[in-house]
């Protein structure tokens, strides 16, 4: 132990200096400073301090019947005296924190049954502050015993969220929780989204990517889950938490529908993201069914300004001049099966139609 930890506790260090002139009273029998000083070369000062630190440890003691003489003590004796008020102390209080551990935990039967009969009266919660809710999501993780399923919509994931995440994750997998994530194609194309998911997927989880997901999502053990608050942009979101069996159970459902129809996400190093056909064919469908710029962005998780780029690739692809044309071109050429409908009317089109010449 340093000598700065030893203060801290209260202790003074025992340096060579003075366990030598420990030694020399050892010797005479008692701590004659003249003699120890002269023996051991030291100056007045310098046996001053020693015998200071010797008495702090309790290694010399006054002497019964003549309490001006010091005589050196066995080392136990001085150990017993110097740290047994704080054994005791520590003993006691490891005690009470015992006693206090087991009445707390003495309530777990009452609380779960509570919980079971608030569960069949309460279909579910609306928590509207943001923090409650984490501290509700982190207490649901850490007592998770089976299964997480989890739907992240919007593409990528910030990257400033990515390390508290990969270290949530370890901390079920370790835990042997099987845990399913469900991101949208656009997320393969983020570094840092890749990192994470080669992370993660090697320590256990199940990691698969979809076009278009509903909402954020998450669901522990099949038995409660948690679902986003709509609202105001300026306001953090609150959530939802649905603990109805019934309801439960249906979006377990949905997730599993979901899952089933999305792509396995596995990165590897030195491979580029393989989702370009996908996430083309996504923004097909989406054009087709007359949804702006915006809200093919907003739907697929990616920025107004990467999607016009997509955009503009596909038109020149399908050599069109016109969102139109490329709508035409792309149901007569059967790429998204029988979807004749105009990009912009939401109408059926046809090759007589102005908007394709």
């Amino acid at each position: 132990m340093a000598g700065s930890e030893y203060s801290a506790l209260g202790f003074a260090e025992l340096d060579d200096l003075s366990a030598s002139a420990y030694g020399q009273a050892v010797r005479l029998g008692r701590f004659d400073r003249a003699t120890i000083a002269e023996q051991l070369g030291l100056t007045t000062p310098d046996a001053e301090r020693a015998e200071q630190v010797l008495r702090h440890l309790r290694l010399l003691q006054p002497m019964p019947g003549d309490p001006a003489v010091l005589v050196p003590v066995g080392p136990d004796v001085a150990a017993a005296d110097l740290v047994g008020a704080a054994e005791r102390q520590a003993r006691e209080l490891q005690q009470a924190v015992t006693e206090v551990r087991t009445k707390l935990l003495s309530l777990a039967p009452l609380y779960f049954e509570g919980r079971r009969e608030r569960n069949r009266v309460e279909a579910f919660d609306l928590i509207r502050d943001a923090a409650l809710v984490q501290s509700m999501i982190d207490e649901r993780r850490q007592h998770c015993r089976d299964e997480v399923l989890i739907i992240q919509p919007g593409g990528p994931r910030p990257s400033e969220v990515l390390p508290a995440a990969r270290e949530s994750a370890q901390e079920l997998l370790d835990r042997g929780v099987r845990m399913r994530t469900l991101y949208q194609h656009t997320a393969r194309s983020d570094l840092p989204t890749r990192a994470y998911v080669r992370d993660v997927t090697a320590a256990g989880a199940e990691v698969r990517t979809a076009d278009e997901l509903i909402d954020r999502l998450f669901i522990y053990d099949r038995e409660i889950a948690f679902l986003p608050e709509r609202s105001s942009p300026d306001q953090p979101p609150g959530a939802a938490v649905v603990r109805e069996p019934t309801l439960v159970s249906f979006l377990c459902q949905v997730f599993d529908y979901l899952w089933d129809g999305a792509t396995p996400f596995e990165p590897e190093t030195g491979k580029a993201p393989t989702t370009g056909d996908d996430v083309r064919h996504a923004i097909l469908r989406l054009m087709a069914k007359g949804y702006k710029d915006e809200m093919v962005a907003r739907r697929l998780g990616m920025s107004v300004r990467t999607c016009r780029r997509h955009i503009a690739e596909i038109t020149e692809e399908l050599e069109a001049t016109s969102r139109f044309q490329a709508g035409y071109n792309v149901a007569r050429s059967g790429i998204l099966g029988d979807f004749p409908i105009a990009l912009d009317t939401g109408r059926p089109v046809t090759p007589a139609d102005p908007a394709c010449r």
